[in-house]
């Protein structure tokens, strides 16, 4: 679909009637073994990762959901996994080996960290983590064996946005391999290939699917040679999402862009609301004027997502139950992007090494969903009148 723009590629991509029975989405296929009707057949297909040839390699379910994604970011191919964490291992397992050291930003996903600082470390493999406003500073941690340079803007917990062209620009003048998780913004949000970024990691799981109902990752890669290197790992790794929630991925797509403006529209309100209120001391939401990285989001990102977090003023832990333990509408619970509304206390002080993390009072980050915003506004109202009365 050439020059098609963002909603059309999401209502059609990956979809092929045709070849379909004239049905509009592609069937779900449950497949293990498949069947060759001869010898020089079966050898063909061992050739390629582009057919049909075994279950875990490839199904046109797969292939379905894989073509939409990378047509809508503007990659080359992609790579779907079981989940987001799936997604961030399978990429990082690539393109490493015992003695390189790679570059994490110091915002990174929890699950992340410890992958990184755990599992690659115990592999030979050295994990630097950097202070994500570090820009083209990088340059000055890069080594002759750096072989990645992985990225997250914004952070999803303390939403620092880097400045992603400057650091991909260092990392590519020395011959490394830059990643980034992609998930907040999705690709109608931000391009990552557009910003000459190599790979782009999400958690599908989130906005793609949308409705906290299915695990699913996937990786898109700006290239071919880096998508062969990609899947031929994926594939010796065992990397493979499961049909049904390839399926649900690919169908969430198709009502991702209404989804998220409303997202984007609820999440604004709400954070302008809060950043009012006298039991708030600040509020880290990227696309709000005065958030420090507002410049870089204005200059990159085409939109945010429904995803941030505030910071209260000094209260006890007592009080913070408080508040959260009587919510009605925001439900406490991991993970986020789905059409529910969350809310979840974090500490991010617990999660740097490369940085220090200041705040006096209870940071708490929230997912506004898709209910009305009158309703969530009062639900949060109701909330901070027991956390002045418990404090």
């Amino acid at each position: 679909m050439k020059n098609a723009k963002p909603d059309t590629i999401l209502t059609h991509a990956g979809s092929d009637p045709r070849s379909n029975h004239g049905i509009v989405n592609p069937p779900v296929y449950h497949a293990s073994t498949v069947l060759f009707p001869t010898v020089a057949a079966m050898n063909e297909a061992g050739h390629s990762f582009d057919g049909v040839r075994y279950g875990r390699i490839g199904t046109p379910t797969s292939q379905a959901f894989e073509s939409a994604v990378a047509e809508l970011e503007g990659g080359f191919k992609a790579v779907s996994a079981p989940s987001g964490l799936g997604a961030i291992t399978t990429a990082l397992l690539a393109f490493v080996s015992a003695g390189d050291h790679i570059l994490v930003t110091d915002s990174i996903y929890g699950p992340n960290r410890l992958f990184c600082s755990d599992m690659l470390r115990r592999m030979g493999v050295e994990a630097e983590f950097y202070d994500p406003l570090i820009g083209a500073g990088i340059e000055r941690l890069m080594r002759p064996n750096t072989r990645v340079v992985f990225l997250e803007s914004p952070g999803s917990l303390t939403f620092e946005v880097q400045d992603v062209p400057a650091i991909a620009a260092v990392a590519k003048r020395a011959g490394a391999i830059t990643m980034i998780d992609n998930t907040w913004a999705t690709p109608l949000f931000f391009r990552p290939f557009d910003h000459g970024v190599d790979l782009s990691v999400h958690a599908a799981t989130k906005y793609m699917v949308g409705h906290s109902d299915a695990m699913l990752g996937v990786i898109t890669t700006g290239s071919e040679e880096i998508w062969k290197r990609l899947k031929a790992n994926a594939v010796q790794l065992g990397t493979c999402a499961g049909p049904d929630d390839l399926y649900l991925g690919l169908r969430g797509l198709r009502t991702m862009g209404t989804r998220l403006r409303q997202h984007q529209e609820t999440g604004l309100a709400l954070a302008s609301w809060l950043k009012d209120r006298p039991e708030v001391a600040r509020i880290l939401h990227p696309a709000l004027p005065d958030d420090p990285g507002h410049a870089l989001w204005r200059r990159d990102f085409t939109g945010a997502s429904g995803l941030f977090a505030m910071e209260l003023k000094p209260y006890s832990a007592q009080a913070v139950a408080a508040f959260l333990d009587g919510m009605e509408l925001f439900g406490m619970g991991y993970s986020w992007g789905g059409y529910e509304s969350l809310i979840l206390p974090f500490h991010p002080e617990k999660l740097r090494t490369a940085t220090r993390w200041k705040s006096d009072g209870p940071m708490i980050r929230l997912h506004a969903g898709l209910e009305d915003v009158g309703d969530l506004i009062a639900d949060l109202e109701r909330g901070l009148a027991r956390l002045a009365a418990a404090s």
